[in-house]
C-alpha cells in the first residue's frame, strides 16, 4: 500500500530520507518541523486506513516512521473526541501519566466522551470534557480508554481495554474515513455507509484475489470460503444477519458478485446475478427504516466444479413477513411498467385504484423508476429461463392478488352474514384465475365443516370473510413466491456438475429489539439463537485449536451456553412452541389466554419472566426481549381452509392448479396431538411456528456441515443519512448481534498475540543490556523480564506470544516515548544532512552550467562561424553571375551593332559598284531593277530543278524499296524451300536406311521375316519414290531368303546408298549454308541448287532400275520357294509398286 506523502516544501518533498509520514507546518516563511499529533506505529490512519492495514502484526509495522500522520479532517466529529488537539510533543508530561488521567465517561443522553481526569480523592474525581466544562464524578462511573495507537485498528480484538465507548469510539472513527468494514475476531462488522464507497469494483476484485490487500472486507470474507473450500473440501457458509436497513442484501450481492468473478467463465455465474432482482421485486418492500427492506430469508448454494468454477445454484427461502409501509415492490412495478397489452389483458389500473396498496399512501420510492424496475424483472426472467406463458400466468396471479383486495362484501341477513358483492373485482378476480365466479362467491362468504359423518355449510360474518379474502390472497402470492424459486432453482441446476463442494450465503434478520416485540420478532429471535450457538461452538473450537497448537498452559474455558433458551422455545410439551401451537387450535383461545398459560407453565425457567397483562420477558443472549402476545395467534394460525384450495384446484389455470396441489400435499401431514380437537382436522394444516422451526433445522443442518463466516451488518442512524453516527442506534445493534459478547468471548483467553520475531523487532531496540542471544525468542523474554511483565499475563507458545488485557499498553507507551526521542534526533541530523547535500548540490550545479554554458557558446560560435562563411561564398557567386551577365550583355550589343555597322557598309559598297557600272546613262533605277529580276527568276529555276530531282531520287528510293522488299519476300520463299527440300531429304533417306535395315534382318532371321517387314511403317506424304524404296527393299530381302548369293549384292547396294546419301547430305547442307550467307562461295547456290536436285532425280532413277533388276534375280532364284511365301512377297510387292 502506498504511503501518504509528505507535506511541505517540494524541496523538502524529495528528501528520501526524511521519515515518509512527517507533516510541516506553522507560517508560510517557517521552516519548523512538527510532529503529527497521533504516533500509530502499528495502525495506519492515513489514506492507507482506508485499506484497512491496522494489525499490529502487519510488514510495515517495524518501521518507527510507519504512518505518523494523522490528518486533521480524519477526525471523527462526534460527541466521542479528544480533550486536547495541540502536538502531544509539545507537552512535556511523560506519555504514560497522561494517558492514564484519560478515560470515557457517559453523558446523560447516553452518549460517550472522552474526559481527562484533574484530580482524584477517594473514590471520587474531577473530570474536565471536551468542552472544558469540569465535573465531580464518582470513579466507577469512569470506563478505561484505550491508547493512541489503537485509534482506528481493523480488529477490535488488539484494542486492550474492550468495553462500549472503545468500540463505539473505533467504529466511529473508521466509518468517518469511509473505511466501513471492520474485523470483531472471526466476525465482520460492517456499517452501511447509505452512499457509494469506492471499495469494489474489478481492481478491488484482484487486488483481494491476488493478496494484494489484506484489509476487512466483504471480498477477504468472500476469498477466505473460496480458498478454504478448495483447500480443505469442505463446504463453506456465509451468514450474514443485521437489522432492516442495515445492507445485508447488498452485502449478499457483494460475496455473490466476487465469487462470480472468481468461478465465471461458464456462464452460469451471470443467471445467478440476475436472480437478485427477481427475489428483489418480489420478496422486498419499502418499510419505515429502509427502502428495499427484505421480508424473507435467503440461502443461495452456490455449487463448484473440481476447478473451481460455478457449476449451477439452488435457492431455499423463509421466515416471509408481512410487507412494510408499502406492499411488495412488484405489485408497484407491474402498475406502472406492464406494456399497454398486458394492462389491457389484465385490466389494470393505477396503483392507488387497489386497496391493497392506497392503505399505506406511499406509492413511489425516492431514486427508483418502477416502469424500468419492471423492465429488469422481465429481462431477468427471460434470463433465468422462464417462459412467455409462465410470465403471462405469474403477472395474472399478481393482478389476481391486487384485484382480491378490491373485493367488498353485503350483509344478507340479521346475523351479519355477508356474501360478495358481484362487481368489477370480484369479475376480474375469477377471470383471471379462471375459475365459476358462483365457486369464487361460494369460498370467500361460506366455510365447510364435517362434524361426524355430517358436512354443515357455515356462513361467514363480515370479519371472517376478510379474514378468509387475504388469507386466500396471502396464500397466492407466497406460493407464487415459491413456485418462482422452484423455477429459478430448476434453471440454475441445468448442467450443473455434484462434486459436493458449495458456498452458501445466508442473508437472515439479526436480532432485533423493539420497543414492542410482535410474533415476528418471536421468530427471529429464535432463529438468532439457534445462529448464535452454531457460532459459539465455531468460536472456541477454533480459539482453543489455536493455543492447542502453539503449546500454551491452557484451561478449556467454560463459555455461557444459551442452551436454556432454546429449550424454553423447544421444549415439549412446555415450550413457547407448543403451547402457542397448542393455543392456536383452540377455537375460543386468545392470545391473553396464551399469555396465561405461559405464565402457569414457564414461570419456573429462569430464562422466561411473565409481565403484566399479554407481556412476557425471554432472557436472549443478547439481552432481554419483552414480547406482547397481541395477534401471535392469528399469525400462527393457517386461516386458508380447504375450501380455498379447492376453489384454487377447480380452475383452469395451471398456476392455481399447482397451487392447490402443493397445499393439498402439505395437508395431508400427519397431525398429531390437539390439532385434532374441535374446528376439523381435514381442515387444519400446520402452523407458521412449526414450518418455520422444520425449516430452521433444516438450514442449521446445512450449515452444520460447513465452514461458517460471519458478517454483522450495522445501520449507522434511521435516517438513511451518510455520515450520521447514532451511538445509541449502534451500541443497541452491537449487542443484538452480540459483537461484544462475541469479541469478550475470544478475549477470554489471551486475546493480544504476536510472532516472536515482530515483538523482538518491534521493542527490542528498548533493552537495556546486550542478549549474547540473538534469537527472537531470547529477546522476547528478555524484553519481558526488564518490564516486569507477570507470568500470569502472559504465555510463551512455539511461534507466539500471547497477552492478557491491557499487558502490551506499558511497553507500547516506552516505545512511544524512545521513538519521540529518537525522531527528535534523527529530524536534527537529517536536517544537517539535508543542508550539506543541498550545498554540495549547489556547488556541483554551478559547474555543471559552466560547463554546459561554455560548451553552448562553442556551438553558437561555430554556427556562427560556418553562417559567415557561407554567406561569403553566397556572394562571391552571386557577384560572378551579374559580372556574367553584364558581360553576355555587353557582347550582345557589341555583335549588334558591328552587324549593323558591317550591314551599313556592305549597302554602301553595292551602292557606289552600281553607279561605277550604269553611272553613265541616265534612268539607270531601272536597269539595276531588271538584273536582280533576272537574277532571282534563275534562283527560282534551279529551285524547281532542285525540287524536280529530290522527287525523282524519293521516286527511285521507293521502287527500290520495293525491289528490297521483294527480294526479302522471294529470300523467305527460298528458306522455306530449302527447309521443305531438306525434310524431305532426310525422310527419303531414313526410308531408304529403314528398307535397307529391313532386308539385312530378313536375310538374318529368316523365321521372323513376315512379322518385321510389317513393322516397318512408311510415312504417308512419301510418293512414289519412298514406295519404291520399301519395294525394292522387300525385294532385296526376298532374294537373300532364297539364297545366300544375293547378300553380296545386296550389300554392295546399301553400300553406294550410304555414300551417295552421305554425298548429297552434305551438298544441301553446304548450299543451304551459302544461301544464309553463313559460308562465302562465288557460286549460285539456286542454281546449284537445281543441278542438285536434278543429279538426285538421275542418280534415283538409275538406283531404282538396278534394285528392279536384283529383284527379278531374286525372284528367279526364288521360285522354288512355298506358294504361300510368294504370295505373301508379291501382295507386299504389288502394295509397294502400287
Amino acid at each position: 500500500m502506498s504511503q501518504k506523502k509528505v507535506k511541505g516544501s517540494p524541496s523538502l518533498q524529495s528528501i528520501k530520507s526524511l521519515p515518509v509520514d512527517l507533516r510541516f507546518v506553522g507560517s508560510s516563511g517557517s521552516n519548523r518541523m512538527n510532529l503529527s499529533d497521533n504516533v500509530s506505529d502499528n495502525v495506519e490512519l492515513s489514506s492507507d486506513s482506508a485499506q484497512g492495514r491496522s494489525d499490529i502484526g502487519s510488514e510495515n509495522d517495524e518501521s518507527p516512521y510507519y504512518n505518523l500522520d494523522m490528518p486533521a479532517k480524519n477526525t471523527p466529529t462526534r460527541s466521542i473526541k479528544r480533550s486536547n488537539v495541540d502536538s502531544k510533543w509539545s507537552d512535556t508530561t511523560p506519555y504514560t501519566t497522561k494517558k492514564k488521567l484519560q478515560s470515557w465517561f457517559q453523558l446523560p443522553d447516553g452518549n460517550w466522551e472522552l474526559a481527562t481526569i484533574l484530580q482524584t480523592s477517594g473514590n471520587e474525581s474531577l473530570i474536565s470534557l471536551a468542552d472544558e466544562k469540569v465535573l465531580k464524578v464518582n470513579m466507577e462511573s469512569l470506563v478505561p480508554s484505550n491508547p493512541d495507537i489503537l485509534d482506528g485498528v481493523d480488529d477490535l480484538m488488539q484494542l486492550s481495554y474492550l468495553n462500549e465507548p472503545s468500540v463505539l469510539y473505533n467504529l466511529q472513527y473508521r466509518y468517518n474515513q469511509d473505511m466501513i468494514y471492520t474485523k470483531a475476531g472471526p466476525v465482520l462488522v460492517a456499517v452501511n455507509p447509505f452512499k457509494k464507497v469506492s471499495l469494489y469494483g474489478d481492481d478491488y476484485i484482484d487486488a483481494y484475489k491476488c493478496k494484494s490487500m489484506a484489509s476487512p472486507h466483504v471480498y477477504a470474507i468472500t476469498d477466505a470460503a473460496m480458498r478454504e473450500m478448495i483447500r480443505d473440501e469442505v463446504n463453506q457458509s456465509i451468514i450474514i444477519s443485521g437489522e432492516s436497513g442495515a445492507g445485508k442484501t447488498e452485502t449478499a450481492k457483494i460475496a455473490m458478485q466476487y465469487l462470480a468473478a472468481l468461478g465465471g467463465g461458464s456462464g452460469i455465474e451471470y443467471e445467478i446475478l440476475k436472480t437478485n432482482p427477481i427475489l428483489e421485486a418480489f420478496g422486498n418492500a419499502k418499510t419505515l427504516r429502509n427502502d428495499n427492506s427484505s421480508r424473507f430469508g435467503k440461502l443461495i448454494e452456490i455449487h463448484f466444479s473440481e476447478t473451481g468454477k460455478i457449476s449451477g445454484a439452488s435457492i431455499q427461502t423463509f421466515v416471509q413477513s408481512s410487507a412494510g409501509e408499502r406492499s411488495y415492490h412488484i405489485f408497484y412495478q407491474l402498475c406502472a411498467g406492464a406494456p399497454p397489452l398486458l394492462r389491457e389483458k389484465l385490466n389494470l389500473r393505477n396503483a392507488d385504484e387497489f386497496k391493497y396498496l392506497s392503505q399505506s399512501n406511499c406509492f413511489t420510492v425516492s431514486g427508483v423508476d418502477d416502469a424500468e424496475q419492471f423492465r429488469v424483472v422481465t429481462e431477468a426472467l427471460n434470463i433465468v429461463h422462464v417462459a412467455k406463458e409462465s410470465q403471462d400466468s405469474v403477472f395474472a396471479m399478481l393482478a389476481a392478488v391486487l384485484w382480491l383486495g378490491n373485493v367488498s362484501f353485503t350483509v344478507i341477513d340479521s346475523e351479519n352474514h355477508v356474501e360478495p358483492v358481484v362487481d368489477e373485482g370480484l369479475v376480474n378476480v375469477a377471470t383471471l384465475i379462471e375459475c365459476n365466479i358462483e365457486e369464487l362467491k361460494l369460498a370467500l362468504s361460506t366455510r365447510k365443516m364435517r362434524v361426524g359423518n355430517d358436512t354443515i355449510v357455515q356462513k361467514l360474518t363480515l370479519p371472517q370473510a376478510i379474514d378468509t379474502r387475504d388469507a386466500l390472497a396471502k396464500s397466492i402470492y407466497s406460493c407464487l413466491f415459491d413456485w418462482l424459486v422452484e423455477r429459478i432453482n430448476k434453471s440454475l441446476a441445468v448442467g450443473k456438475i455434484r462434486t459436493g463442494r458449495s458456498i452458501s450465503i445466508l442473508d437472515i434478520y439479526g436480532f432485533e429489539s423493539f420497543e414492542r416485540n410482535s410474533f415476528e420478532q418471536f421468530c427471529i429471535n429464535y432463529a438468532n439463537e439457534r445462529l448464535q450457538q452454531h457460532f459459539n461452538r465455531h468460536l472456541f473450537k477454533l480459539e482453543q485449536e489455536e493455543y492447542i497448537q502453539d503449546g500454551i498452559d491452557w484451561t478449556k474455558v467454560d463459555f455461557e451456553d444459551n442452551q436454556d433458551c432454546l429449550n424454553l422455545f423447544e421444549k415439549k410439551p412446555l415450550g413457547l412452541q407448543s403451547l402457542l401451537d397448542e393455543e392456536s387450535t383452540f377455537p375460543n383461545g386468545t392470545d391473553l389466554s396464551f399469555a396465561n398459560k405461559l405464565k402457569q407453565h414457564l414461570n419456573s425457567n429462569p430464562c422466561f419472566r411473565g409481565e403484566r397483562g399479554k407481556a412476557f420477558t425471554v432472557s436472549h443472549f443478547a439481552g432481554e426481549v419483552t414480547y406482547d402476545t397481541t395477534g401471535f395467534l392469528e399469525k400462527n394460525r393457517d386461516l386458508l381452509h380447504l375450501d380455498s384450495i379447492q376453489l384454487l384446484s377447480s380452475c383452469t389455470c395451471p398456476l392455481p392448479q399447482a397451487f392447490a396441489s402443493t397445499m393439498l400435499t402439505q395437508s395431508e401431514k400427519p397431525v398429531v396431538g390437539a390439532l385434532y380437537k374441535s374446528g376439523g382436522a381435514n381442515s387444519q394444516k400446520l402452523s407458521v411456528t412449526t414450518k418455520f422451526k422444520g425449516q430452521l433445522f433444516q438450514l442449521m443442518k446445512r450449515l452444520e456441515n460447513t465452514t461458517p463466516h460471519f458478517i454483522r451488518c450495522i445501520k449507522p442512524n434511521n435516517t438513511q443519512s451518510p455520515g450520521s453516527y447514532s451511538q445509541e442506534l449502534v451500541l443497541q445493534q452491537l449487542r443484538c448481534c452480540g459483537v461484544l459478547e462475541v469479541v469478550r468471548i475470544s478475549r477470554s483467553g489471551f486475546p493480544t498475540r504476536m510472532t516472536h520475531q515482530k515483538f523482538a523487532k518491534r521493542y527490542g531496540f528498548l533493552l537495556l543490556d546486550h542478549v549474547a542471544s540473538q534469537d527472537p525468542l531470547s529477546v522476547s523474554v528478555a524484553i519481558l523480564h526488564q518490564f516486569n511483565i507477570l507470568p500470569e499475563m502472559y504465555q510463551v507458545g512455539y511461534t507466539k506470544l500471547f497477552f492478557r488485557t491491557g499487558q502490551i499498553g506499558v511497553l507500547e507507551d516506552t516505545r512511544n516515548r524512545t521513538l519521540h526521542g529518537i525522531l527528535r534526533l534523527q529530524s536534527y541530523f537529517r536536517g544537517h544532512q539535508a543542508r550539506c547535500r543541498l550545498k554540495e548540490l549547489k556547488r556541483g550545479i554551478v559547474t555543471l552550467q559552466s560547463f554546459f554554458r561554455g560548451e553552448k557558446t562553442r556551438k553558437e560560435y561555430s554556427v556562427l562561424l560556418q553562417r559567415h562563411r557561407a554567406a561569403i561564398h553566397i556572394q562571391k557567386r552571386i557577384k560572378a553571375r551579374i559580372c556574367r551577365n553584364k558581360f553576355r550583355r555587353l557582347n550582345e550589343a557589341s555583335t549588334a551593332i558591328q552587324s549593323v555597322i558591317r550591314g551599313w557598309l556592305v549597302r554602301r559598297c553595292s551602292g557606289d559598284i552600281g553607279l561605277l557600272q550604269f553611272g553613265e546613262r541616265k534612268g539607270t533605277e531601272p536597269e539595276e531593277v531588271l538584273v536582280k529580276s533576272t537574277f532571282l527568276a534563275e534562283l527560282q529555276r534551279r529551285v524547281l530543278r532542285a525540287e524536280a530531282t529530290l522527287r525523282e531520287k524519293e521516286e527511285e528510293n521507293e521502287i527500290l524499296s520495293q525491289r528490297l522488299q521483294q527480294y526479302e519476300n522471294r529470300w523467305s520463299e527460298y528458306e522455306l524451300k530449302m527447309n521443305s527440300m531438306e525434310q524431305v531429304w532426310q525422310k527419303q533417306m531414313r526410308s531408304l536406311q529403314s528398307s535397307l535395315s529391313i532386308a539385312k534382318k530378313s536375310l538374318a532371321f529368316e523365321s521372323d521375316y513376315s512379322q518385321r517387314n510389317s513393322d516397318a511403317s512408311v510415312n504417308e506424304n512419301d510418293d512414289q519414290e519412298s514406295t519404291i524404296w520399301e519395294t525394292k527393299a522387300h525385294e532385296i530381302n526376298g532374294v537373300r531368303s532364297s539364297t545366300s548369293a544375293g547378300t553380296g549384292v545386296i550389300g554392295r547396294l546399301a553400300e553406294e546408298f550410304e555414300q551417295r546419301s552421305q554425298v548429297f547430305g552434305d551438298d544441301a547442307k553446304f548450299l543451304v549454308e551459302v544461301k544464309s550467307g553463313q559460308v562465302e562461295a562465288g557460286l549460285d547456290p539456286d542454281s546449284e541448287l537445281r543441278r542438285l536436285k536434278q543429279m538426285f532425280e538421275g542418280w534415283k532413277k538409275d538406283y531404282g532400275a538396278r534394285l528392279r533388276e536384283t529383284k527379278v534375280i531374286l525372284h528367279k532364284l526364288g521360285n522354288e520357294e512355298e506358294p504361300t511365301r510368294k504370295k505373301w512377297w508379291g501382295r507386299r510387292n504389288s502394295t509397294r509398286m502400287g
